[in-house]
């Protein structure tokens, strides 16, 4: 039986590019970079020639790029040195989204623990954001606003320009957890007035356990990691030279596929959207245009997410659901929530994220498998039972 991976969202396979780009540097080009001998130099080379072709890519300095060793790394750091340089001025007031990624809303949580008071702007249905709600939310005591790029569950894309415009006019830092967008769209720091960005290259079939923080110059950053000099000061530790190669070479060659790879997966999306849409009671999550190009939300009335996914998996199916499993209790997802589902609807949903090694084979696999397996779960379920005999109104 053949693997549809579709999960893509959640991680992705590494490419041959970003795998023959870290070879040399596992096995030649092994030095400490903060070696003074030949072959810590030439290791120190190659973290700052990837820094310099990193940066091109999203329109940065070289020295305005950090590494690190993920996404949520990256984010941390800038959420807490905006937050703590804001305080410095006695600023303690924060923007954000109810349906940001946890590293930013578990961030924020500690930080009002510590006493910075969080605005958490609501979402529309079609789970977008805008920048008159930025605008209004702002204070003069705002130290910081942080509103992700692109939506991990939902694939919504903010206006990101039009909000950074708000916060440069403001003069209040900027920062966005970009993880799902560098790769995928264009992203370019100076354009979208963005101040602070994190990167992770698992994304884009690059590497786990590396990843980047852009900090713009002229805007504070604090080490949270103590020990050596590495990363101007920054963070400490010794780098991640294989990683941080492959990470390169994998966003290179994403950026350079993009308009291809961009028009090829939103033509499986939209093919799978509609074909999903054709189930009696389901929904698309999130705007049908202001999306990611490879990412397809779902919700399905009458079932639960995570045995629509253990089905389709038995079916060779990888897929992903906005329900988590939390402490042993199902919680839906806190990003479904946002743009008004109800817990009865959350709890049904299903994500599918496309990457450039699928093919329309497998759309055809999945249109054929989801209907079947929504119908065998309905037919089990007494809560569907009771919504097609009326003695419950259908939500969807």
């Amino acid at each position: 039986m053949k693997t549809i991976y579709v999960d893509n969202a959640a991680t992705t396979a590494m490419s041959d590019t970003a795998i023959n780009a870290m070879t040399p540097y596992l096995k030649e080009v092994y030095g400490n970079p903060s070696s003074l001998h030949t072959v810590g130099q030439t290791a120190k080379e190659a973290i700052e020639d990837a820094r310099a072709r990193f940066a091109r890519l999203i329109n940065a300095d070289p020295k305005e790029i950090y590494f690190t060793s993920c996404g949520s790394e990256a984010d941390n750091q800038a959420l807490r040195s905006a937050a703590y340089n804001g305080l410095k001025k006695g600023k303690k007031h924060i923007v954000s989204t109810a349906f940001e990624h946890h590293a930013v809303l578990h961030t924020l949580k500690k930080l009002e623990k510590e006493g910075f008071e969080v605005t958490y702007l609501p979402v529309s249905e079609s789970g977008l954001v805008t920048a008159e709600q930025v605008e209004r939310a702002i204070r003069p005591d705002t130290a910081l606003i942080s509103v992700m790029y692109a939506n991990n569950e939902i694939g919504t894309i903010q206006p990101i320009r039009e909000i950074g415009a708000v916060c440069r006019k403001a003069g209040v830092v900027f920062h966005t957890d970009a993880v799902q967008a560098v790769g995928h769209i264009p992203v370019d720091v100076k354009a979208d007035n963005i101040d602070m960005l994190a990167v992770s290259a698992h994304k884009f079939h690059g590497p786990k356990g590396v990843g980047a923080l852009y900090c713009r110059k002229g805007v504070p950053l604090n080490a949270f990691i103590d020990g050596g000099a590495q990363e101007r000061n920054r963070r400490a530790g010794t780098e991640n030279i294989a990683g941080i190669a492959a990470m390169t070479a994998a966003l290179e060659e994403a950026c350079a596929n993009m308009p291809r790879t961009s028009a090829k997966l939103k033509s499986l999306r939209d093919r799978l959207i509609d074909g999903l849409l054709k189930i009696p009671h389901s929904r698309l999550n999130g705007d049908r245009d202001k999306r990611l190009p490879a990412n397809v939300n779902m919700c399905f009335e009458g079932i639960e997410g995570e045995g629509l996914l253990l089905l389709l998996d038995a079916r060779g199916i990888c897929a992903s659901s906005g329900s988590a499993c939390t402490s042993g209790s199902l919680d839906p997802s806190h990003v479904l929530l946002a743009i008004g589902l109800p817990h009865e609807v959350a709890h049904g949903s299903l994500r599918i994220s496309f990457s450039d090694y699928n093919t329309d084979e497998d759309v055809d696999a999945i249109l054929q498998a989801v209907p079947e397996v929504v119908a065998y779960l309905r037919n089990m379920s007494p809560v569907w039972e009771a919504l097609e005999k009326g003695e419950k109104e259908h939500l969807i």
